[in-house]
This record gives structure tokens, C-alpha cells and sequence, in this order.
């Protein structure tokens, strides 16, 4: 009985091994070796069907088409034949020696796994010329271009990049995908493409084509000298005609898959001449118009007026800073708001951009608003041209002269000195009245008497610090400062996701801060000088590296691009910046 059993389990597992061993997962491809431009189809084929098929990932490699699927049954001497295939066609990335991994297949609850195959990618190799061969017409009738508006700008002056898809007659695109994207490194780069892609009739090397434009990029080279562009790659599925014909007389097509790239381009960027560069010039290139202008010419002491200096007009709106004002110390002037209208198509930026002064006079009198001048390169010409602002005059019509002011201040000080103020406050009286006899030099009498004392030299006090604080106007402004710290910092989270109002809130918020913090102008932010200030003050060099880097990305951001993340980390590294000067601060 025991040797039964043991022959029953025997037999049991070598029928399952049997069954298992049934079973055949295999991945086969059509060339081990092949060149860059080539293209690699990988079958991944079972003899029994399964379930929860994982391909490989492909690394090193495009998926230009597939998963293709296949089944095939078949009977052969009354044997059932089934096989099913899964087929992949891939472009290599670039050269080298890559592994295809293992894919993995169920098969009533057992996983099977391929075996990883090793590939060889060597340089683009020649493919032989067939003039009727379906590659050698693809190569032919189709194009990827990157046209450019100019070769040889100025630092800073506006080039369109235009790509387009050039498609024979005769000769369909089923549909691409963008394989590589060109990089802009050392430019400022904003896309205009449309939301509708119309085809249109044009010439390449002098033949009839139809082509496409898939890009439009506006450039603004930020260095002189040699720059690249990196060219657009897409991977085409291409639709050519073959000899062949349907039952209807249909010209049959024949689908080629094929990667394409535009061409790297080389621009040369011209630097901005010497000669006769103004003083006044601060970076504009293009065509403008500027002006200054006043919300109210007459006001009274301690209103508020508005002077707003604009820019209008295309160009390179966005990359450089209008010009700064200066006024009498009479007038309070709080840090400008930064306004811009711009709109970008395929000739560039154009538009207005504005700082709005908030302006407080403090005393009476007249204040003119000297002329301020701006200047900028036009390319048309190459020249510099500068505009100077009109004359503008700030009348305050009701409100202390300075003179009285000061002279109300001296003869505070004598008055107070020889109690002048309270000279009728007598100590002897000719009362009659008895209660008011016993009143007198009583105890409740000389408490009265002490808390008057007291209270005198108080409200001088009291003040005297009111008419500091009223001319304090560096500490007017401090304060001003960090209000503006705060509320610009508020505005920056308000703009999260959104670059351009976010740095520059965030920038503005950076500046207000250390003008509250360490008393210097806008002027003086040198990021030298804030590492020196900084670090005379006892906070740590981590903490102003971290806070250099932040004021470096909202100088950046105007010309590269900022992820939602970096913005928020940013934003945090702000904050978190901020909290520990406070802290390290001496």
C-alpha cells in the first residue's frame, strides 16, 4: 500500500512538471544590433493565453507604436495549436549597450517571466537607396524646419522661432509625438502656439508642399555671442502611397514610423554698443514711448497723490527697470507698485508697464517734480534714444510750513522750561470758606497737587514723542517698509502657480523687508552688500545663503522657467529665512 502511494505521488509531480513545462513565454527581436536611426520590434509570444501581461520599461528607448496584440489558433493532426503575441516597435534614444527586461505573463495562477535580452545601438547607419521603398519616400517628402526671424540680434532684442512640418502631396501624417524639446539656455523664452493648427500651401527647396506650424517661440538672448538652440524631435506615424489598389480602385497606403528633427540652430548675439550709451539707459531694447504723469496737481498736507511712470510700447518689456525718482525729503514716498499690461504674439511683447509712487506731503508749499529721462535701443536704427518726462509741480496748498514747524519746537522748549504753561496755577488763595480752609495743605490737598506735578513733565513728554514721530521720517518709512514686507508677502502666497506676480511680490517683499531691517534703499541691494550687512549683524551664513538664493530665483524668474514646486518652496524658504533673522539678528 505505502509503495502505491509513493508511485501515485510521483506520478503527480511529474504530470504537473509536465503541465508546467507546457507552458512557453518567450520575448524575441528583430535585430540584436542596429543603428541610432533604426527602428527594434520586440514580440513578447506565450502558447497559452494569460493574464496580467507587464511589459518591460523600456528604458533607453521610444514606444513609436504598440502594444500590438496577435492570437492565432490553429489544428494539426488534431492538435490544438494556440499562440498569442504582443509586439512592440521602439526608437533608441541614443547609442550604447541596453537591456530589454524581463516582461511578465499569469498563467492559471502561476507567473512567468522572459528572458532579458541584451541590444546594441552604433551610430546612425546608411540605409541602402530605394527610390520605391517606402523609408526612402518618407525621407523625402517629409520635413521638420526651424525657421528664425533673424540670425544675428542685438543683446536683448526679440527673435521668432517658428516650426514647421513640412508634408508632400501625395503624402498623409497620421499623427506625432514630441520626442525632444528644443532648450532656450541663455535666452527668454515665452510660447505663442495656437490652439488650431491650420494647414497651409508653401515651398521648400523650391517644390510645392503643404506644411503645418506646430511651434512659434518668442526669444529674448540674455548673452552675447554663440547660442544654441536644440532642435524639436517628433515621432511620426507617415501615410505613403503603394501600388496597390482596393476593391474600389482606392490607392492602398502604407504606414512608416519615423523620428525627425529640426536642425540645431546657431544665433550670433550682438552686444549693445558703447558709443553714446546714456546714462539714463537701463536695459530696454525695442520701440517706446514714456511719460510721468500725477493723480492731482493740489492737495493738502497729509493727502495722498499717485505719480505714475510709464513705459509703452514693444520690446523687451518685462526685462529691464523703469527709472527711479528723486524728491524733496518734505515729501513722503513709499515704494512703487509694479503694474504691466502685456500681451505676447509672434512679433514679441508689447504693451505698458508702470511703478505707481505713493506719494504724502507733509508741509505747505510748492514741490516741483524734476524730469526724469528714459532711454533705450532701437534696433530699426541702432541707436539709443532717450525721452525725457515733462515738467510736473506738486502744489500743497493747505498745511505747517517747515520754518513754523521748527520755530513751534523751540518755543515749546523755552516754555516749558519756565513753566509758562502752567503760570496760573497759584499755591495761595483767599478763600473763605471753611471747608475749603481745611482742604488746603490737607492730605487729599498735597496727593491733588503731586499727581499735577507728575502729570506735566508726562504730557511733554507724550509729546514731544508725538512731533518725533511726526518728523521721524526715516522711521516713517522703516515702518512703511515693513508694512509693504508684510502685505507683499501676503500677495506672493495670493499668487502661487502663478511665476511672474509671484516673484515679483515675493522680490518686493524681500526688498521692503531688509529696508525695515537694515535701513537701506532699493538702490543699495547689491547682493554683496546684504551678505555683508547681514553677517555684521551676527545672523548666520546659512541663513543668508538661503535668503541670497531666494532674491537670485526672483531675479532668474523672469527668464527661466519655475515649477509650482520650486515656487512653493520658495515661498516657504522665504518665510523660514525671514523668522530666523528676526531671531539672529543683533
Amino acid at each position: 500500500m505505502k509503495a502505491l502511494k509513493h508511485i501515485l505521488f510521483i506520478c503527480f509531480i511529474l504530470g504537473a512538471t509536465t503541465l508546467q513545462a507546457q507552458v512557453s513565454f518567450e520575448a524575441l527581436v528583430s535585430k540584436k544590433k542596429l543603428g541610432v536611426n533604426e527602428r527594434l520590434r520586440v514580440d513578447f509570444k506565450m502558447n497559452q493565453d494569460g493574464d496580467n501581461f507587464s511589459p518591460p520599461s523600456f528604458a533607453n528607448f521610444n514606444i513609436v507604436a504598440g502594444p500590438n496584440q496577435s492570437v492565432s489558433h490553429s489544428w494539426v493532426n488534431g492538435k490544438r495549436s494556440f499562440s498569442k503575441t504582443y509586439s512592440y516597435f521602439l526608437a533608441p534614444k541614443k547609442q550604447g549597450r541596453f537591456t530589454i527586461k524581463q516582461a511578465s505573463i499569469e498563467v492559471e495562477g502561476e507567473t512567468y517571466k522572459t528572458t532579458p535580452i541584451n541590444i546594441t545601438i552604433t551610430k546612425a547607419v546608411k540605409k541602402p537607396k530605394d527610390s520605391n521603398s517606402a523609408d526612402y519616400i518618407a525621407d523625402n517628402n517629409i520635413h521638420l524646419v526651424a525657421q528664425i526671424s533673424k540670425t544675428k540680434p542685438y543683446l536683448n532684442e526679440a527673435v521668432t522661432v517658428e516650426y514647421r512640418l513640412y508634408v508632400a502631396p501625395n503624402t498623409g501624417v497620421s499623427n506625432w509625438r514630441e520626442t525632444d524639446s528644443p532648450k532656450y539656455n541663455g535666452f527668454w523664452s515665452q510660447s505663442t502656439d495656437s490652439k488650431t493648427q491650420n494647414v497651409q500651401r508653401g515651398e521648400y527647396n523650391g517644390e510645392e508642399y503643404r506644411y503645418v506650424v506646430l511651434r512659434r517661440t518668442i526669444l529674448y538672448p540674455q548673452k552675447t555671442g554663440e547660442l544654441k538652440i536644440e532642435p524639436l524631435s517628433l515621432d511620426i506615424t507617415i501615410d505613403i502611397p503603394t501600388n496597390r489598389r482596393d476593391f474600389f480602385g482606392n490607392r492602398l497606403m502604407q504606414q512608416v514610423h519615423k523620428t525627425i528633427s529640426a536642425k540645431t540652430r546657431v544665433l550670433d548675439v550682438k552686444p549693445l554698443p558703447e558709443e553714446n550709451k546714456p546714462d539714463s539707459f537701463t536695459g530696454a531694447v525695442g520701440n517706446f514711448n514714456f511719460k510721468t504723469t500725477l493723480s492731482k496737481t493740489e492737495l493738502n498736507a497729509t493727502e495722498s497723490l499717485t505719480l505714475a511712470l510709464e513705459v509703452a510700447g514693444k520690446g523687451n518689456l518685462k526685462l529691464f527697470n523703469l527709472p527711479k525718482i528723486t524728491l524733496p525729503s518734505t515729501l513722503e514716498v513709499y515704494e512703487p507698485e509694479h503694474s504691466e499690461r502685456i500681451s505676447t504674439n509672434y512679433n514679441g511683447m508689447q504693451g505698458r508697464i508702470s511703478d505707481n509712487y505713493t506719494i504724502v506731503p507733509q508741509y505747505k508749499g510748492k514741490y516741483p517734480v524734476p524730469t526724469i529721462n528714459f532711454s533705450y535701443f532701437d534696433p530699426s536704427t541702432e541707436t539709443y534714444k532717450t525721452v525725457t518726462s515733462k515738467d510736473l509741480t506738486i502744489n500743497v496748498i493747505n498745511g505747517p510750513n517747515v520754518e513754523e514747524k521748527t520755530t513751534a519746537l523751540n518755543n515749546n522748549s523755552k516754555e516749558t522750561g519756565n513753566n509758562y504753561t502752567f503760570a496760573d496755577i497759584k499755591t495761595e488763595t483767599d478763600f473763605i470758606n471753611k471747608n475749603a480752609i481745611k482742604f488746603f495743605k490737607s492730605t487729599n490737598f498735597w496727593i491733588v497737587l503731586v499727581v499735577s506735578l507728575l502729570a506735566i513733565p508726562i504730557a511733554l513728554f507724550i509729546r514731544r514723542k508725538k512731533e518725533d514721530y511726526a518728523l521721524d521720517v526715516v522711521g516713517s518709512k522703516t515702518r512703511k517698509a515693513n508694512r509693504l514686507s508684510k502685505k507683499y508677502l501676503s500677495s506672493a502666497k495670493k499668487s502661487l502657480g502663478k511665476k511672474e506676480p509671484f516673484y515679483i511680490a515675493l522680490e518686493k517683499a524681500l526688498h521692503n523687508y531688509l529696508k525695515a531691517k537694515l535701513r537701506i534703499e532699493t538702490s543699495e541691494m547689491s547682493k554683496d552688500k546684504i551678505s555683508d550687512l547681514l553677517d555684521k549683524r551676527k545672523v548666520e551664513s546659512e541663513t543668508i545663503s538661503n535668503f541670497i538664493s531666494i532674491l537670485e530665483n526672483c531675479e532668474q524668474a523672469r527668464y527661466s522657467p519655475f515649477t509650482d514646486v520650486t515656487m512653493q518652496q520658495d515661498f516657504s524658504k522665504a518665510e523660514k529665512s525671514i523668522t530666523a533673522i528676526d531671531k539672529e539678528i543683533t
